[in-house]
């Protein structure tokens, strides 16, 4: 999951997508970018719903050089969307300063435009002010003088406390009160079933497209794959996730969010007793790569390295 960037420089890569009403001006943004040699990736037309979403699960899982572009009738909706990630600060930008405003107090990362109420012309001039303007730049909102001081650490301190509005009890053994899934889950006792040597599954929708699924401390998941995506939200407890397609190493907690996509090959070592919620599109599958003794032997030996 992508840790809120501290980056000051011009990102090298942008994710875009689009609705249909955001498409024409997403397309003329995207071919300005890679007039200015950015690598572009183009998500293409959606849903707002899922083209907010899409780019923002894919910005919060990228390095910090990433930020995503995204486009709908009035730029609102796909803003919201994209801001259900971790890491994600979109920002509606209507004009050039709202996208220095928006870089230098919020450090947005993803930019969302109005395909409706706004030219092209325009557009690209709000997107090149996005992507000039550094953190904590002079900009508008203070007459485009240097901060003070105290709104410079005020700044900085943002970096760590903008991510955490909503998790504040995220180390507590109780669940958050108006959490959803925490609430659809309360006193509920699963029903076991034997997937995977200590683990259990209960699905709590009435279509098999969910689960609430629970761990033991120990516990470990082979090398496996599906044929579908899933995305998983940590409810308790500690877990690591090793996608090994990607050779990336995930270390999950609670309020964790993550993104596997269909095909990926990943292992899975829970420290403690954990429970998280998983969704997935399709019919359940799941194929194994290698066997539990390999995947026990293969965990050890990096945690080994690790420590």
């Amino acid at each position: 999951m992508a840790e809120p960037t501290t980056t000051t420089t011009r990102p090298t890569k942008i994710i875009a997508g689009a609705d249909e009403f955001g498409t024409p001006l997403k397309d003329a943004l995207v071919s300005h970018l890679r007039s200015l040699d950015f690598d572009v990736q183009d998500l293409g037309t959606s849903s707002y719903y899922s083209a907010g979403a899409d780019v923002g699960r894919l910005v919060s899982q990228s390095l910090s050089d990433t930020r995503g572009l995204v486009a709908c009738g009035t730029g609102a909706g796909v803003s919201i969307f994209a801001n259900k990630f971790p890491g994600i600060f979109a920002t509606t930008c209507l004009t050039i300063s709202d996208a220095i405003n928006a870089r230098s107090i919020n450090n947005s990362n993803v930019l969302a435009v109005s395909g409706k109420y706004t030219s092209p012309v325009t557009a690209i001039n709000i997107l090149d002010a996005w992507l000039n303007t550094p953190f904590k730049s002079p900009c508008p909102a203070n007459h485009n003088e240097p901060w003070p001081e105290h709104i410079q650490s005020f700044l900085d301190n943002s970096l760590t406390e903008m991510p955490e509005i909503g998790r504040q009890n995220r180390n507590t053994e109780t669940p958050i009160d108006n959490c959803a899934v925490c609430c659809l889950v309360q006193n509920r006792e699963l029903n076991p079933i034997d997937l995977i040597p200590g683990g259990s599954m209960k699905i709590i929708r009435e279509t098999p497209t969910s689960a609430f699924v629970k761990f033991k401390a120990g516990s470990v998941e082979p090398a496996h794959h599906h044929t579908f995506g899933h995305d998983l939200v940590v409810i308790e407890g500690k877990k690591s996730v090793w996608n090994l397609t990607k050779e990336e190493r995930y270390d999950l907690t609670v309020g964790d969010y993550l993104f596997t996509p269909a095909g990926d090959v990943h292992r899975v070592k829970y420290y403690e007793d954990t429970q998280f919620f998983i969704k997935w599109d399709g019919k359940w599958d799941m194929f194994f790569d290698e066997d539990l003794h390999v995947a026990h032997q293969a965990i050890d030996k990096e945690l080994s390295i690790v420590t």
